[in-house]
């Protein structure tokens, strides 16, 4: 399985150019994270929002990765993809992930205790709900 499909590299690259001319001022938007990335044997998490129209190598979002300091910032696509946790599993993207708050508001959930995955069904060990879309 790849990590980012056509259509979720398409809406975070949308993100980005919406981005773009707000960057840095207070109207940058908070948007709702487009895709969840996960180490399934290591509780790292990145929950992404945006690409970089000019460095598409470069996402944004918020980044967990496990040890109770979460950050929103960049980070380059090709790391997580080359990471593996302590069992060898390699990064997935959680296939049933759907966001209900901003990468602010996960980020504040973290920051008092709770893993920035937490929630849903995926994260629920509950099965995947017959209104579920189809996410490839």
């Amino acid at each position: 399985m790849q990590i980012l499909t056509q259509d979720l590299r398409n809406k975070l690259l949308a993100n980005g150019r919406q981005q773009l001319p707000l960057h840095g001022t207070d109207g940058e938007i908070d948007f709702v994270p487009v895709v969840k990335l996960f180490t399934p044997d290591a509780g790292a998490t990145w929950l992404l929002t945006e690409i970089d129209p000019d460095e598409p190598d470069i996402a944004f979002g918020l980044c967990d990765l496990g040890l109770g300091c979460p950050e929103i910032g960049s980070v380059s696509l090709s790391e997580p993809s080359s990471l593996r946790g302590p069992l060898g599993l390699p990064v997935e993207r959680d296939l049933y992930f759907v966001a209900d708050q901003t990468p602010s508001a996960y980020a504040n959930r973290a920051n008092a205790g709770e893993h920035v995955g937490k929630g849903g069904p995926a994260q629920a060990g509950m099965p995947r709900p017959a209104s579920a879309p189809d996410r490839q």
